[in-house]
């Protein structure tokens, strides 16, 4: 029994060699459509878009026998523009960059992260947060004890202490002992050894947070009396607000 061409099964596995194919290329990139040249698709030889193209399909096709790839589509006009004409998006650099990454394309992985969005993410934030003991770890335990919290509420707290020296987690230490003993949770950022202040990493804790996609704020915590010191310097409290 034969199958129309009208009837064509989905997710279809290319047969035969791709230099056989029409220099026409129509793709299917997670829904959005683009028509091309394979020599624009395999502009960089080493990158993996080009090896997408090149000697043995492995790429499936659509209903229409389009070549489909599973990633957002959005961001691959982005990549064509670049393989035509070398232009380096200054939309969405953050997401391009991404895809640039996935496609393995060194020259526009290169020159995007000469751009102000990606090195100051890369070289400067990135550069410093690695430098900060346990930073990501700390978020996620933020996050698990702000839920753990949540229950019938609307916001949620999270108490802080951010030490940049080993001289102020020393002073720290009593506070922190006094809060384990009212079993209060308290999550400790530091020390480290990099120019950003206190300020700048409370910056970075939002904003890490905020890009996981939860609504938060902070302000300084004010402790119980008996403290030999200005907790405002050290700790904070972070606002979950949950609706």
């Amino acid at each position: 029994m034969s199958i129309s061409s009208e009837h064509k099964p989905l997710g279809k596995q290319v047969t035969g060699s791709l230099h056989t194919l029409s220099p026409i290329v129509e793709l299917n990139v997670g829904g959005e459509m683009y028509t091309t040249t394979l020599s624009t698709l395999k502009k960089h030889p080493g990158s993996k878009l080009a090896e997408m193209f090149t000697g043995q399909p492995k790429l499936r096709t659509d209903s229409e026998g389009r070549f489909f790839i599973d990633r957002p589509g959005t961001y691959f006009k982005y990549i064509l523009e670049y393989l035509r004409s070398n232009q380096v998006p200054t939309q969405c650099v953050q997401d391009v960059y991404k895809e640039a990454l996935f496609y393995d394309i060194e020259p526009l992985i290169k020159q995007l992260e000469d751009s102000p969005q990606i090195f100051g993410e890369i070289v400067a934030r990135r550069q410093f947060l690695a430098r900060v003991p346990n930073y990501s770890e700390n978020i996620e335990l933020m996050i698990r004890i702000a839920r753990a919290e949540a229950v019938a509420s609307r916001q949620s707290s999270v108490i802080v202490c951010v030490v940049r020296t080993e001289e102020d987690a020393a002073r720290c230490q009593d506070a922190l002992n006094s809060l384990d003993t009212d079993k209060k949770s308290v999550v400790k950022f530091g020390p480290w050894k990099a120019v950003p202040s206190i300020s700048d990493l409370l910056d970075c804790i939002q904003m890490d947070v905020e890009a996981k996609g939860y609504k938060i704020s902070f302000q300084p915590h004010v402790a119980e009396k008996g403290f030999r010191f200005k907790s405002h310097d050290f700790f904070y409290k972070f606002l979950f607000t949950w609706w």
